[in-house]
């Protein structure tokens, strides 16, 4: 009989009531304290079994929810991090949840969902998780009571859980590794350290230590980020031990971190398992962590491997490993009456080829999905990665129908790779493809996401296919509107970001001020005029409300009657059509005004012109794309501000780096070359030498020393808690506080309206600029842009006391307030953008260009100027890329 009661189902607390259970830095709970919150939340949930869906960081709330769940009888889905938005519209849609609960930081927020009519599910049905690799997908692992119950107490024997053990919450509760740290621990009556904080952070490891966590877990993303890290240093007495599953750690890095263990007192556990065995199916006993690194270990207890050899092409001793224990899942649901359904499997097929070794462990060697038969080879991706990094190119491979297509993370590897892949597979190196990445693609679990690979392998192949035939060069034709997936795919191939998704935005992805400029020329062809905030819009906002079955019609009113009615689906299969042969393009107001500053400072300097005030003017665009690639983010200030936080304070940082790195390298090496530079000026602090009274060479990289601290101040603005809530919450009126702060430091500094010389080139005089362009980019309505406006005729007038030299300022920030892109030239667009992406570097060397060309030939000396900028732009995005690249296939721990 089919429950559909509330009852005691599943009790997951196993501690004495006065031991502590759940302790955060500002928080302890008992078990005695957790079991009444449980049962409050459980009064919450309602009466009768109930579908929860539940979504929240790691924290107090989120754990009580789940538990009150569990002992309630309600069938349970803790959302996996980065399900929302369209994917959690598919899931709810599918399973229709009677309830949905936000449980993080902000409070608990439950929402009743439920029609009234009581649902039918299995009484032993407990808990519902996502599958690995398919965040969002409506399959999802069905787990009994005794799964649950059974799971939790053999990682707690093979673990030799006590209740002095205390873990920190190093995984999302959405994870089934992460969720499987949390019921190990209350079923024997240990603790948790409930943090969402990254490994990263130095708090993390300074509560890690004060509040006595003696265990963390991690997937092998985890352990390469603890290699940035000062944990090496750290002196952590309480830690017991490590665990390390959700993918394939190295074996070198397995034996380093476990002989580090052996020298500091921990051990670690390197564990195998899948969502639908619960969690784990196998460990790695720590004494043999040095000496087998590279086998999964022994069943955990209760549970038993076979291997089935019947696999086709397998080697001698190969096959599929199948697991048999009381954890395997009942099976999987794709739609509301499968939770009515009871267990199915009596083992499970893990889908991944194993072998028993010599000394008797086990050892996995390929997966079964993670082949392709390419001229009549079978070729095992996994293995050929292993083989490439054996040769030091770090490179994921995936299959895409039956070719093999590898991606490395430069250029400059794609040669070697190619070679490799020949050499190892004995394929010709027209028969697969070898691409390179930025970044390679995670899933939100820290694991490779081989799918987005293979969707960026896709879009690729589809970039190269052979364009269609062009129109006439003058004929007027039509841009056709580009879908959502079009941009997503646009995205992606530009910023290097096969994990882009439709709700990222160019700020989410961390684009940078080159792709920024290449983008924003490829989106403007695609959809028209950009608005200003788009870094910080979705990719999703600027497609279309839906696609017409209807012909289109041209701005004549005509329909192009040889084109016939296409679906989406139709047009999407087609080739992209050839590009449009334009006379005109438009560029972004911000670069076009970046592109002419420069011009401007060049000419003046080499003396062709005496228009000065383009290096003021490109402070206030500096300061317009900071409000908009490092300030983005929802608006409203809801959940939890540390990520946000987080990501705002690392982006201002990295800008600052990109730009006082390349500045103090280039100034430093002319300082010791020409012994013109005292080292204040090369480590861009000429502002803070006293007693500076005129102009002179030590002042020539002001505008480089103002930008770089300006950043850094807002680093550290943005780095106290609330603050970016509150900017978040009042983007506008934010800006407005800042402006006029900035304004009454000028003032007070320039003892009037008009700062002498070198003053007005010093950061007190001159943040307002900053400031204004920061508020023209939260300038978004009418009412808003006029007040920018009188705002900039307030402040700029007398500011130098030169009338040409304001105008320029007022003028340049007008057009950035109220057009938002500009009209050039089709032929000139691509070399504008080149030279805006290239003005810091044309602006840091022309110092020493121009001076010993312009006695004979001023024209000759800007040219020049431009051209050693420009080079000095492309040598170092070559030499960062491949610095970059080397420096992460080498960091490794030490053997």
């Amino acid at each position: 009989m089919l429950l559909t009661r509330t009852e005691p189902a599943l009790d997951l607390l196993g501690g004495d009531p006065g031991a502590p259970a759940l302790v955060t830095p500002t928080t302890r709970i008992d078990y005695a304290e957790l079991r009444d919150r449980i049962d409050d939340r459980r009064r919450a949930l309602g009466d009768g079994r109930r579908l929860v869906f539940l979504s929240g960081g790691n924290t107090v709330e989120a754990v009580v929810t789940y538990l009150a769940a569990l002992a309630g009888g309600h069938p349970v889905l803790l959302l996996p991090a980065g399900v929302d938005g369209a994917a959690l519209d598919a899931l709810v849609g599918r399973y229709a949840p009677d309830v949905v609960v936000r449980a993080d930081e902000a409070g608990f927020e439950l929402t009743d969902a439920s029609g009234g009519t009581p649902r039918a599910f299995h009484p032993e049905l407990a808990l519902l998780a996502s599958t690995s690799g398919s965040t969002g997908s409506p399959k999802l692992v069905r787990l009994s009571r005794t799964n649950v119950t059974s799971n939790a107490r053999s990682i707690a024997d093979y673990l030799g859980l006590t209740p002095d053990d205390r873990a920190a919450t190093t995984l999302p509760l959405g994870y089934c590794y992460g969720l499987s740290v949390v019921n190990s621990h209350l079923v024997t009556g240990a603790s948790l350290l409930l943090t969402d904080r990254s490994i990263v952070e130095p708090a993390f490891w300074d509560e890690f230590a004060s509040l006595g966590a003696t265990s963390f877990a991690g997937v092998p993303y985890t352990y390469e980020l603890l290699e940035s890290t000062d944990f090496a240093r750290r002196d952590l007495p309480d830690l017991r031990y490590v665990t390390q599953a959700g993918g394939r750690l190295a074996p070198e890095k397995v034996r380093a971190l476990a002989r580090f263990g052996r020298e500091r007192g921990f051990d670690l556990y390197v564990m195998y398992g899948q969502t639908e065995a619960t969690a784990r199916m196998a460990y790695l006993p720590p004494a043999l962590a040095e000496t087998a690194a590279g086998a999964i270990g022994v069943p955990i207890p209760g549970g038993s491997f076979r291997i089935d050899e019947s696999v086709p092409g397998a080697a001698a001793g190969e096959g599929e490993l199948v697991y048999s224990g009381p954890n395997v899942m009942m099976g999987y649901a794709e739609s509301p009456a499968d939770l009515a359904r009871g267990p199915e499997l009596s083992e499970l097929r893990t889908g991944d080829l194993a072998r028993r070794r010599e000394d008797g462990l086990l050892e996995i060697t390929g997966r079964l999905s993670r082949f392709v038969k390419s001229f009549g080879l079978r070729l095992d991706l996994d293995r050929i990665e292993r083989l490439l990094a054996a040769d030091g190119l770090e490179a994921r491979a995936v299959a895409l129908d039956e070719r093999l297509v590898g991606f490395v993370r430069h250029d400059r590897f794609v040669d070697a790779a190619r070679d490799a892949v020949a050499r190892h597979t004995g394929l010709p190196v027209h028969a697969f493809d070898v691409h390179a990445l930025a970044e390679f693609p995670r899933t939100a679990n820290g694991k490779p996401d081989h799918a987005a690979l293979r969707a960026h392998a896709t879009l690729l192949r589809a970039t190269d296919a052979p364009a269609a035939p062009s129109s006439p060069a003058d004929a007027p034709v039509a841009t056709p509107a580009a879908s959502v997936a079009e941009l997503r795919d646009l995205y992606a191939e530009l910023l290097g970001r096969p994990d882009a998704t439709e709700d990222d935005s160019f700020a989410s992805l961390d684009g940078d001020s080159l792709n920024y400029v290449e983008l924003a020329l490829r989106l403007e062809e695609r959809i028209g005029a950009l608005p200003a905030d788009w870094p910080s819009r979705s990719i999703r906002s600027f497609a279309p409300p839906a696609l017409s079955a209807e012909p289109a019609v041209d701005a004549l009113g005509s329909s192009p009657g040889d084109e016939p009615t296409r679906t989406h689906a139709q047009r999407a299969a087609l080739p992209p059509a050839a590009p449009r042969r334009r006379r005109i393009a438009r560029l972004e107001t911000s670069v076009v005004l970046r592109a002419v500053a420069i011009l401007l400072i060049v000419a003046t300097h080499a003396d062709v012109v005496q228009l000065k005030g383009g290096a003021h003017l490109l402070l206030a665009v500096a300061g317009f794309n900071l409000a908009r690639f490092r300030f983005g983010g929802s608006a409203g200030g809801v959940g939890d501000e540390r990520p946000e936080r987080r990501r705002r304070v690392r982006g201002l940082l990295r800008s600052a780096t990109l730009i006082a790195v390349p500045a103090v390298l280039w100034i430093g090496g002319v300082a010791l070359i020409a012994r013109t530079y005292d080292p204040a000026t090369v480590l861009l602090s000429n502002q803070l030498v006293p007693g500076a009274t005129a102009w002179s060479e030590q002042w020539q990289f002001w505008f480089l020393e103002t930008l770089v601290w300006s950043i850094v101040g807002l680093a550290a603005l943005f780095a106290v808690p609330g603050v970016t809530r509150l900017e978040r919450r009042h983007p506008f009126a934010f800006a407005l506080a800042v402006l006029g702060i900035a304004l009454v430091v000028r003032y007070v500094v320039s003892g009037g309206i008009t700062p002498s010389s070198p003053m007005r080139y010093a950061l007190p005089a001159i943040a307002w600029l900053i400031a204004l362009g920061w508020l023209v980019a939260r300038s978004t309505t009418l009412p808003r842009k006029a007040a920018a406006s009188a705002i900039v005729l307030a402040t700029v007038p007398g500011f130098f006391g030169d009338p040409v030299r304001e105008g320029i300022v007022i003028v340049g920030l007008g057009v950035l307030i109220w057009v938002t892109s500009l009209p050039v030239p089709a032929v000139l667009a691509g070399a504008l953008g080149t030279v805006a992406s290239a003005s810091m570097f044309v602006y840091l060397t022309h110092w020493q260009v121009y001076p010993p060309i312009e006695e004979w030939s001023p024209p000759l000396a800007i040219v020049a100027s431009f051209a050693v900028g420009l080079a000095a732009w492309w040598a170092w995005g070559r030499a960062t890329g491949w610095l970059g690249a080397r420096r992460r296939r080498r960091r490794r721990p030490a053997e």
